[in-house]
């Protein structure tokens, strides 16, 4: 998993200005984004929004779990991530932006990773803080800051998407494409994260280097899970 990773990191001083080009752009777009929600609209929404309901607030989206997956540029080895995550609408506040109140996507909590290599006898291991997360039904994205790591770099952000699996129809323990029951009824579940496949750019020489990963942005969950599972609660975002 990490091997395949420091391979595609080339030309690190080519992508500095990249990065923060892509950094900015991409600030930029966020904020087009959230400016364009017309007062009165917003005002409405919340008006209507369960969390101003009685005064109640509703349960917040979240994730959480732990399992092992199967990646295919390295099957023999053993490879699991921990996931620890729940929504904190517009905590994280960027005053004197059009950020200055935050996201509805904005999140706290944990991941880890091991990951013992089969080849080389030895476990690495990385721990993340989590500041963004969406949910879609049965699947989640997040994104976490490493705060640790035998490997990875302090101070980067990782993304991970997670598809928590659906109903054990023929009831024999294992899905179709050979994912493990997960002790709640559940096949099927998967596991994305973003330098394993793809978040590749080009530097100005046509070299490829990994660029910054933006909040909550990840691939599909396309490595199964063997064992264990996750639980995603979705909720619907909440406009303020």
């Amino acid at each position: 998993m990490f091997r395949v990773r420091f391979t595609a990191r080339t030309a690190r001083t080519a992508r500095t200005s990249r990065t923060a080009r892509t950094a900015a752009a991409a600030a930029l777009a966020l904020a087009a984004l959230v400016g364009v929600t017309p007062a009165s609209a917003a005002s409405d929404t919340a008006a209507a929004s369960p969390a101003r309901d009685g005064g109640r607030h509703p349960r917040p989206a979240s994730v959480s779990g732990s399992a092992r997956i199967m990646y295919a540029y390295a099957p023999k080895d053993e490879i699991r991530f921990t996931v620890d995550a729940r929504q904190v609408p517009y905590t994280h506040r960027f005053p004197g932006t059009r950020l200055e109140h935050g996201l509805p996507t904005d999140a706290e909590g944990t991941v880890r990773i091991s990951h013992h290599s089969a080849e080389k006898g030895r476990t690495y291991t990385a721990e993340a803080r989590v500041d963004c997360l969406a949910t879609g039904g049965p699947v989640a994205t997040l994104t976490a800051v490493v705060t640790r790591s035998d490997v990875l770099t302090v101070g980067e952000r990782i993304g991970l998407s997670i598809y928590q699996g659906g109903a054990d129809e023929d009831g024999d323990g294992t899905g179709d494409d050979g994912t493990g029951d997960d002790g709640n009824g559940r096949t099927g579940a998967r596991l994305g994260f973003s330098w394993g496949i793809g978040n590749m750019a080009l530097d100005a020489a046509g070299k490829p280097y990994q660029p910054v990963v933006g909040t909550c942005m990840a691939p599909a969950p396309f490595a199964p899970v063997l064992q264990g599972g996750y639980e995603v609660h979705h909720a619907d975002i909440e406009v303020r």
